[in-house]
């Protein structure tokens, strides 16, 4: 028996696992941890990074994407930890995640799955990571525009307390709570299963928790475009879990089904937000060959520094891992939101630099 096992659930995102490993190993260095990971099938070089440069992570490889929730319960399946932590690969933890939350389960009875404060890679706050339960009422006004009575707004982002409902990209829960309440139900290809999961918890008779005193950063949108595919498995999603828990009221059910509907059938399409190009670029680390070697792949001039305070908005900032540490990572970016600086971190012994500069579009990966 382990402490923990941490699931990660991969598709065609092989650097941002890569760095999502690396901020995992260093958060379970004192740890009795083990790390899986499930890729569905990747068509990148994902199974073989894991392969060479993490040889002791456990690795599942899917020969068809088998979708989120049966992935996940292949992972927890042959998982040996107390407890487990699903987690997506296009976050990154502190190292002080893991331990922070095993004190709070540890002195937390009736814990069901807890999640933390997640933000997106310019530091902003996540919403999602403290929901309420989407009854049919407040599943409708979502629907149209009003998230008021999605989110659980009396909660402070840093505060710890209860909660109905959780975000997939980060769950920590017993092992033994997720195997009685089922795990993930496998009706859900992707979306909507974490929803699912977290009300399934409840209704069992555990507490579901947001731990707002350690912080992981969300590469949100990373595995999947908003377009029309994703309106359409997400409303199909929704309508497989109203079908599930609320079909007792015929009205309400309708209603759903007729919000659910004029979603998918309108033309609106999520959009990328418009990002204009960094006007400077700088770097904080002490290793100078680094920062020559991203000047030659931007053919600019990179600064280096030790403080980022007096830096022209818009500047894009790297941030050398061997030297900040993901914790002094994490919070210098949650620090300076209304800088409107960009981030891109460089994880330890790499020649890459990741990073995403906005909640609704595709992360971006520099190689140097």
């Amino acid at each position: 028996m382990k402490q923990l096992s941490v699931v990660i659930v991969n598709y065609n995102v092989r650097h941002f696992l890569e760095l999502c490993l690396h901020s995992v190993q260093a958060a379970t260095t004192m740890i009795d941890a083990e790390i899986i990971v499930v890729d569905n099938a990747s068509a990148d070089d994902s199974c073989e990074m894991v392969k060479m440069l993490f040889p002791e992570v456990i690795l599942i490889d899917n020969t068809d994407n088998v979708g989120f929730s049966a992935a996940n319960n292949q992972g927890v399946a042959i998982a040996k930890g107390d407890y487990v932590c699903i987690l997506n690969p296009d976050t990154c933890v502190t190292e002080e995640t893991f331990t922070k939350l095993l004190a709070f389960a540890n002195m937390t009875p009736k814990m069901g799955a807890v999640g933390t404060r997640l933000i997106d890679g310019t530091g902003r706050f996540l919403p999602e990571s403290k929901r309420n339960l989407p009854t049919p009422k407040v599943a409708f006004q979502k629907i149209f525009g009003s998230g008021t009575s999605y989110y659980v707004d009396h909660l402070s982002q840093t505060a710890v307390g209860p909660v109905t409902v959780l975000v997939g990209a980060f769950l920590f829960l017993k092992r033994s709570v997720y195997q009685e309440v089922g795990g993930f139900d496998e009706q859900y290809f992707m979306y909507g299963e974490d929803i699912d999961l977290s009300y399934t918890i409840a209704k069992a008779g555990y507490q579901n928790y947001y731990f707002g005193e350690t912080t992981v950063l969300h590469y949100k949108g990373e595995s999947t475009a908003k377009d029309a595919t994703y309106r359409k498995r997400f409303y199909g999603a929704m309508r497989i879990f109203y079908q599930k828990h609320f079909n007792s009221n015929p009205l309400e059910a309708l209603l759903v089904r007729l919000g659910l509907w004029l979603a998918t059938l309108s033309r609106k399409r999520i959009q990328e937000s418009q990002q204009t190009p960094p006007i400077a670029y700088a770097i904080i680390t002490e290793n100078d060959i680094l920062g020559q070697h991203l000047s030659e792949a931007l053919q600019t001039e990179v600064q280096k520094v030790q403080r980022i305070e007096l830096l022209k908005e818009g500047t894009e900032v790297f941030l050398d891992v061997t030297y900040l540490s993901y914790t002094g990572c994490i919070q210098l970016i949650s620090d300076y939101t209304d800088k409107a600086f960009t981030y891109k971190l460089i994880p330890k012994n790499t020649t890459f630099a990741i990073g995403s500069n906005s909640k609704e579009g595709r992360g971006e990966v520099l190689q140097f």
